[in-house]
């Protein structure tokens, strides 16, 4: 492990990251000086390709939040073909993907964690997801923010775990143990044709806010305690490609399928980047 690295993962266990996220948060809604002086410097230290956005001049957004969660020209990011495929739900690079041992994720080299804990303890969900598959899908800050449906789902239930707000960036990932089931997170459970799948998205320093279409903002307020939205009344359908939430900033979305209902492509491997839309996998039916 590089030194700089173990010294910033270090650092972050005394930064106060709620409050620094909150304070965050006012500034990326602020409409001056911020949004006049942050945004272009962002777009040109990312190389932001703003003629892929739907409004592509800076200027005409609101604030700096309105830009980082822009949408997309409607050609931008083609669905793959096909009927039983896994779609990427995201821009995002693959941090690790493969089988649950048991109830644990490989997180890193030296680094595992609990699905139990992942999901808030909800210990109906994680033996569903028990020597299944996962996917963690990390959003640098150059990504396309808007989460969409990897598959057709309908909205089963939403679960909103409290936590810290460590960076998500590869080199924390590396040396924070049990860093994704530390973070804040909100799991949505959805019903779909290979039975239950989990859409986890987790958090980060900076990215304390976390909404849903169909529900808004749920966090901030944060809280102590686990939060939980039954929603099987509410017939919430999403197919496929359909955007189901946003970072406000930032995070990673973590991919859950019960044992041998799919099967990754080959392609799927740590550090392999998608785009939203492009084929990940296949449904075992």
């Amino acid at each position: 492990m590089k030194l700089y690295e173990q010294l910033f993962a270090l650092l972050q266990y005394i930064l106060p990251h709620h409050p620094l996220s909150r304070i965050m948060l006012r500034l990326t809604r602020s409409q001056g000086i911020f949004k006049r002086f942050f945004t272009p410097w962002f777009i040109g230290h990312f190389k932001i390709d703003m003629t892929q956005a739907e409004e592509s001049d800076w200027k005409q957004y609101d604030c700096f939040n309105s830009f980082f969660t822009r949408t997309l020209n409607a050609d931008a990011r083609p669905l793959a073909k096909g009927e039983n495929i896994i779609v990427s739900p995201v821009d995002a690079c693959i941090s690790q993907a493969g089988a649950i041992r048991g109830d644990r994720i490989f997180q890193a080299k030296g680094h595992e964690y609990s699905l139990n804990t992942l999901l808030g303890g909800e210990n109906r969900y994680s033996d569903i997801f028990e020597n299944g598959q996962f996917a963690t899908m990390y959003l640098s800050p150059r990504d396309y923010h808007r989460i969409h449906m990897p598959i057709d789902g309908t909205l089963q239930q939403v679960i909103h775990v409290p936590g810290r707000l460590f960076s998500v960036n590869p080199g924390t990932t590396r040396n924070i143990p049990g860093l994704f089931a530390r973070n804040e997170r909100v799991v949505c459970i959805f019903d779909t044709a290979i039975g239950p799948i989990a859409m986890v998205l987790v958090g980060a320093i900076f990215v304390s806010s976390i909404e849903t279409v169909w529900q808004g903002v749920v966090t901030p307020p944060s809280s102590k305690q686990v939060r939980q939205w039954d929603c099987r009344e509410q017939n919430i359908l999403l197919k496929k490609g359909e955007e189901m939430g946003r970072f406000n900033m930032g995070s990673t979305v973590i991919l859950l399928f019960p044992e041998n209902k799919m099967t990754w492509n080959d392609s799927v491997t740590a550090e392999q980047c998608f785009q939203m839309g492009e084929l990940m996998g296949t449904l075992n039916q």
